[in-house]
């Protein structure tokens, strides 16, 4: 089975994270997948609606935080896993499509980042959602930094980002983070029925609004886009000095 599955539901498409075993944590395979994945859609004539969910308990943990681990400990690499990263969040936004992220349980770091390149978004109300980075001295460097204050405004922005606090659904409905919240069991036919609204509407008048919006609201997007990455390089070498630096003392004793 692959790691991302897709499934057509008349001219909906859609594109499901299929790692369970690992809580859909997001592996340099699996975005390559997801990436794959979305630019059929985005080329597909007969699909006017994406939809993007998880398969099993969670919709996404995040980074796979062992494939991360090891990119930041290598000079150069990080870059790398990084655009690729990034190219799915992009790729959902510039599809001249509606994008519907439905979320389940779990939804932290770059799995949000990735959500936050969907057009909108539908939470369960067990969910859980958060960019917790700056708690191991990074910042959200996946579109997070950039794509957050368009969403839910500078200050709930920075209170999110700064504090890495993990908010429940309810908070994030309230604040704009999710369009809309629904009891677990109700969460599928919540989608369906947002669907069946845009679908209710000229899919090209509708793809072609989008694009204008998100160009009105984030006009300088490609270049926060690469601040972002170039202050996470600085956040990783600062963390390698530091960790050198600590490691002297306990090497001039042990001598």
């Amino acid at each position: 089975m692959s790691i991302v599955t897709t499934e057509d539901r008349g001219a909906v498409r859609h594109v499901v994270l299929n790692r369970p075993e690992k809580r859909n944590a997001m592996s340099q395979e699996l975005l390559r997948a997801l990436g794959e994945a979305l630019r059929e859609a985005a080329a597909e004539e007969s699909v006017h609606c994406v939809v993007l969910r998880g398969e099993g308990p969670v919709f996404s943990a995040g980074v796979d935080l062992v494939e991360l681990g090891a990119s930041a400990g290598t000079p150069g690499l990080l870059r790398h896993f990084r655009d690729t990263f990034l190219e799915c969040a992009n790729l959902c936004e510039e599809m001249a499509k509606p994008v519907v992220c439905q979320i389940h349980r779990t939804c932290v770091g770059g799995a949000l980042e990735v959500a936050l390149g969907c057009d909108l978004r539908i939470a369960s109300s067990d969910a859980q959602l958060g960019l917790p980075e700056v708690k191991f001295g990074i910042i959200p460097d996946v579109g997070g930094s950039s794509r957050l204050p368009a969403v839910v405004g500078l200050g709930r922005a920075k209170e999110l980002i700064m504090t890495a606090r993990t908010i429940d659904a309810t908070e994030a409905e309230r604040i704009g983070l999710v369009n809309r919240v629904v009891a677990p069991e109700q969460l599928e036919q919540a989608v369906e029925t947002l669907v069946e609204e845009l679908l209710a509407n000229s899919h090209v008048a509708v793809g072609r609004a989008k694009r204008v919006i998100d160009a009105s609201a984030r006009p300088a997007l490609a270049a926060t886009l690469e601040m972002e990455v170039a202050v996470q390089e600085y956040c990783v070498a600062a963390m390698r000095e530091s960790a050198r630096e600590a490691q002297e003392p306990a090497e001039a004793l042990a001598g």
